[in-house]
């Protein structure tokens, strides 16, 4: 990759990646705040405000924003994370500033149109009411909301049927102003891009952002707990975490590799002991979710009822035993699929953009692919056991939601966790 970067008078930073093979570009523009950054009394409004954005500004309707870019074969798009969010297009190569264009206009003067605003609440109570039907989605919200309770790290993205009916424009209109800054945003494009051309564009379109820098998030505190939701499924659904690393922290890769080598593929040691030696559950994998001053570890199974009482002491032994253990041969296997995994997404200009925007707002500048790789291949055993004992001892935190009848209480498993500490 050969990203390019200048920082414009007013604090934005604009980022471009050319790949001349290429006929189509990818432009976005990426602000550092999100989910994080609300209110209590703002529950969904990152969310609620990206989706307005699409819905009319003062120069465009909201049919006139979907007709042209489709008119010349584009597409807009939006995703609202718990630290950022991201509104992007794709074009052909001559439609660049039309894309780059649109997006200022959506960022910087979205009209809010009341009929409009009715409309996208329901959209989004819709959306909630899809995610309580789908448990094995529910159960990472309810996860993250036992990990950090009463924060707005522990909020899910969506927020609640009553908080999102509760916003206005007024609401709307403040968390914009505060938080869709020059100082805080990236205008990111790759593909057939010309970065001075990006540039000048850029320092154009998006003069109208206000100047500053996003308010800083409330500073996070793990707590752990325990989250179970007794319903009728045919499934339980159970994730059980304990405190991550921070995506600046000096482990923060090998907590990545112990992850996937624990539960990142059908090698992995959960794959292998909980589906493929119990066939306890289809489904089973660990993850890692870092984010500026927190993270959170663990691992995910959806089962039948009936195997509830063996998962959770079947799945401890392993994440312990893997960080006892943990073999050299298990730890390249983890690298190889991480390093593999990057670089074929950044074969599409869609996904360089994305990487880049992360990258400039997480770490002030969008990180090198060499340097990333290198970062990866630095991590040994004895770093990633070392990242795993670290993060299986702090407290747990457990979400279920199904047939929990038979699942380990709570007691029990602070018993056994105890112990595991204990003997270590």
């Amino acid at each position: 990759m050969s990203a390019r970067v200048t920082t414009l008078p007013s604090g934005l930073a604009v980022v471009t990646d050319a790949m001349p093979e290429l006929g189509t570009a990818a432009v976005g523009v990426s602000f550092g705040a999100g989910a994080r950054s609300e209110r209590e009394e703002e529950h969904g409004l990152a969310h609620l405000l990206e989706h307005m954005a699409f819905k009319g500004t003062a120069r465009r309707s909201a049919l006139a924003i979907a007709e042209e870019i489709e008119q010349v074969g584009g597409d807009l798009n939006a995703a609202t994370g718990v630290e950022q969010t991201a509104y992007s297009a794709r074009v052909l190569a001559a439609d660049v500033e039309l894309a780059l264009d649109m997006l200022a206009d959506i960022v910087t003067e979205p009209a809010f149109d009341p009929d409009e605003l009715k409309r996208e609440q329901n959209v989004i109570v819709q959306e909630i009411g899809s995610v309580e039907d789908t448990p094995d989605d529910l159960v990472f919200d309810m996860l993250q909301e036992a990990a950090f309770p009463g924060q707005p790290l522990g909020r899910s993205i969506l927020g609640t049927e009553q908080t999102v009916r509760g916003l206005d424009r007024r609401a709307l209109a403040g968390f914009l102003g505060r938080n869709y800054t020059s100082g805080g945003a990236v205008v990111v494009a790759a593909g057939a891009v010309e970065h001075d051309a990006i540039v000048d564009a850029a320092a154009r379109l998006f003069a109208r952002l206000p100047a500053g820098k996003a308010e800083t998030p409330k500073a996070a505190a793990y707590r752990g707990g325990d989250k179970r939701a007794k319903r009728d499924l045919e499934q339980l659904h159970v994730a059980i975490a304990f405190e991550g690393r921070p995506y600046e922290a000096p482990d923060a890769y090998a907590a990545q590799v112990f992850a996937n080598l624990v539960g990142g593929g059908m090698s992995s040691r959960l794959f292998q002991e909980v589906r493929e030696n119990r066939g306890l559950a289809y489904s089973v994998h660990a993850f890692h979710w870092g984010y500026a001053d927190a993270g959170l570890f663990g691992a995910y199974a959806g089962l039948g009822p009936e195997d509830a009482a063996e998962i959770l002491p079947v799945m401890l032994d392993v994440l312990h035993d893997a960080a006892d253990a943990a073999t050299e041969r298990e730890v390249l296997r983890a690298k190889a699929q991480m390093k593999a995994g990057l670089l074929m997404s950044l074969e599409q200009a869609a996904s360089r953009a994305d990487h880049h925007a992360r990258h400039q707002l997480a770490h002030g500048r969008p990180l090198d692919l060499e340097e990333t790789l290198a970062k990866i291949e630095a991590v040994t055993v004895e770093d990633a056991r070392a990242a795993g004992k670290l993060m299986l001892g702090s407290a747990s935190t457990l979400a279920a939601i199904g047939p929990t009848r038979g699942l380990m209480r709570e007691d029990r498993l602070a018993e056994r966790l105890g112990a595991r500490r204990s003997a270590a």
